[in-house]
């Protein structure tokens, strides 16, 4: 979050050690006061608004409508199970129709016949109904979610991943936002399911925890959520279906979140909403190597849908004011241009400091970084979250997240060089070559 102090402190002290500290101050101001601090100020005011009034008396609800779960599946052998006992046996009185929709089930059989024998979890489960689709040829995650939002029947759409679980209120949680007439999707708030497996998932679950549990509650109390995750949506069908489903050749979440915001400057009263009580546990990447495939993914499908997809669409007349001003600024700016920025001042400095002080400025960022984090972190445990007791056995691994964001922003920098020159977001093992070929922009 404070990478931008990377880039101030590297310019100040880079130019010249014996300026003035009003000098200083003011070339400090630009980048740091002007980004960072109002956006980190926004989300820690939406944290402390929600936490205002998280116990106030839950409004008695009306009605409970259907909801259709599909969820795609393509290697999770037995592991789909869980998935979907977790959402049969939901808290919640209305129906829940789970569409397992297997993709390219000639090849997966064992996730196929996992998902047909799991019949059996819903025995003695009232309202609840499972249908198993076989995608005999591979077509992508696109491609089954469109395949089940074509035979969903709810009212309400989730589209979730094989691999992730659910509290067992997660969908009366999710859904009662639906009471809103203008909220049209709702956010999930997911964890780390593998958590202690290694450390990278246990760096991966406080990432999660920071950007997603305390970053999202922050947006949505201003309407600007900037993502709804792949693996943990929930819609309203019919303005789904309107929208003609899922797009494919990209990362579908971010692609569909922005779709769905292009129509918030004609239509103001939209809404799309965090529910940090809304809880899903997906497996992360438990090895450094998968994990930076997988951010190459993620890095590379953001830049193509900014700067090529979308590039002609990022106007305030879609997006309405609010999105526009913040999809420049944290995603053109914060996440496309400034990962750049850090590797060239950070550079300039190890090639024109002494060493000495290179490590001085390093460790105050690091300090500013690490006193900021902990701010932030504590606050989300008070104010937001569901687990705090769970959450506060994180702060032992608190120290390493500026290191960890640190070296994600770098490889932020190289994900988009490879998509710049390469398009590698055409390389995915979110679907076939057939299908991104056919998607190529």
């Amino acid at each position: 979050m404070w990478d931008q102090v990377v880039f101030a402190f590297v310019t100040l002290f880079a130019s010249s050690t014996q300026q003035n500290w009003l000098e200083l101050a003011w070339k400090f101001f630009p980048f740091v006061v002007l980004l960072e601090a109002p956006f980190f100020l926004l989300v820690t005011a939406g944290m402390v608004r929600y936490g205002l009034r998280r116990h106030r008396p839950e409004r008695q609800r009306e009605r409970y409508p259907r909801v259709s779960c599909v969820v795609t599946c393509y290697s999770e052998g037995e592991d789909v199970r869980k998935t979907i006992q977790s959402l049969a046996q939901q808290l919640y009185p209305g129906h829940i129709e789970i569409i397992a929709v297997i993709d390219g089930a000639i090849q997966n059989r064992p996730t196929l016949l996992a998902a047909r024998n799991a019949r059996g979890l819903l025995a003695g489960q009232a309202k609840r109904a499972l249908v198993v689709l076989p995608k005999w040829q591979r077509g992508g995650r696109v491609s089954s979610l469109n395949a089940g939002l074509s035979i969903a029947t709810g009212e309400i759409v989730m589209a979730l991943d094989g691999d992730t679980s659910f509290d067992n209120d997660m969908v009366r949680n999710a859904t009662r936002h639906f009471d809103d007439p203008g909220v049209v999707g709702v956010a999930g708030n997911l964890r780390v399911r593998n958590a202690k497996k290694t450390l990278v998932t246990r760096l991966q679950a406080l990432e999660y925890i920071l950007s997603i549990g305390a970053g999202k509650t922050g947006l949505s109390e201003f309407n600007i959520v900037n993502n709804i995750s792949g693996a943990f949506g929930v819609f309203r069908t019919g303005f789904i279906r309107n929208l003609g489903g899922w797009d494919a050749g990209s990362a579908e979440d971010l692609d569909m979140t922005t779709r769905i915001k292009q129509y918030f400057g004609r239509h103001p009263g939209l809404r799309i909403v965090f529910d940090p009580h809304a809880v899903g546990h997906t497996d992360a990447p438990d090895t450094w190597r998968i994990f930076f495939r997988q951010r190459l993914r993620w890095d590379g499908d953001m830049f193509y849908l900014f700067i090529r997809k979308f590039r002609f669409n990022l106007r305030p007349r879609l997006l309405g004011w609010r999105n526009f001003l913040f999809v420049a600024i944290n995603g053109l700016v914060m996440q496309v241009l400034m990962p750049f920025l850090i590797v060239a001042y950070t550079g300039v400095m190890l090639f024109t400091l002494p060493i000495g002080a290179v490590l001085g400025v390093l460790a105050f960022i690091y300090l500013v970084y690490l006193c900021a984090i902990l701010f932030y972190f504590m606050l989300y445990v008070i104010a937001v979250s569901e687990r705090p007791v769970e959450d506060l056995d994180y702060l032992r691994f608190l120290p390493l997240v500026p290191l960890f964001a640190f070296v994600n922003r770098i490889h932020c920098a190289f994900s988009i060089l490879q998509e710049l020159f390469l398009n590698s977001h055409l390389d995915s093992s979110m679907a076939p070559w057939w299908v991104l070929r056919k998607t190529k922009f």
